[in-house]
């Protein structure tokens, strides 16, 4: 038993430890104040209220994806673009792939290091949201998250296919712009969209609106699955990312 014991607990310092080298590799040696870039955002929304450039205060249905949501969704696509590309545009995409167990175990500690950074700065968006914005339940952190961290792996896998930071941020932010115009950024009853906000849901029972809820989480999550797989699949790929 002891030596199982050990081999986990190994197991578990090394990830721990690759998770630490990701996060400093990807955002440097301050990497504790990425998610303080975040509150820029709340910080502007207090003041169109106090200048009064904005006609209503904020109410439950725009916590998920007006205050918490949107600048985290910002975040996640300049961490997710710096997965793959970052490595390819540093030239030290090599180096990646003579890590023990494959390149995508890196990628995969990255992504976990990105959400990791998002995990930190929903939590502050949502302790000033509730605290001089609004009331709103806990479902809707998880939905702001779960948005942010769709736009991780798309921008992500989308940078180790164009190959190119700025190229994979910009289609990153059409991609964003065409979500947000098609569903009113998550205002309208649109199942498939990752901002899809069942606070914002009207004149529908309650019964559809917690069966639609649970079609999108489930949904968004298979997404996101299937988006990680796909980056980490171009990513193997080393003669194309390799290729001058």
């Amino acid at each position: 038993m002891r030596p199982v014991v050990g081999k986990v607990a190994n197991r578990i310092v090394d990830a721990l430890l690759l998770l630490r080298l990701s996060l400093r590799l990807q955002l440097g040696r301050r990497f504790w104040a990425v998610p303080l870039l975040a509150l820029a955002w709340p910080a502007y929304q207090a003041l169109t209220l106090v200048a009064g450039w904005r006609g209503q205060s904020f109410n439950e249905a725009d916590a998920q994806n007006a205050l918490i949501g949107f600048p985290l969704v910002l975040l996640a696509i300049g961490l997710g673009v710096r997965v793959i590309a970052a490595e390819i545009e540093q030239r030290t995409l090599e180096v990646t792939y003579t890590v023990p167990g494959g390149a995508s175990r890196v990628w995969i500690s990255k992504l976990a290091a990105a959400t990791l950074s998002l995990a930190a700065a929903a939590a502050l968006l949502g302790v000033i949201t509730a605290a001089f914005f609004t009331r709103y339940p806990l479902t809707a952190v998880y939905g702001a998250m779960q948005a942010a961290v769709f736009y991780l792996v798309l921008a992500a896998g989308v940078g180790a296919l164009f190959r190119s930071e700025i190229t994979a941020a910009l289609v990153a932010l059409v991609v964003l712009v065409a979500n947000a115009f098609l569903t009113g950024f998550g205002s309208a009853a649109t199942r498939w969209s990752p901002f899809f906000n069942p606070l914002a849901v009207q004149n529908a029972s309650a019964s559809d609106v917690l069966a639609w809820t649970v079609q999108n989480r489930i949904g968004t999550a298979l997404a996101i699955a299937a988006l990680v797989a796909l980056a980490c699949a171009r990513a193997e790929r080393r003669e194309k990312l390799l290729k001058v």
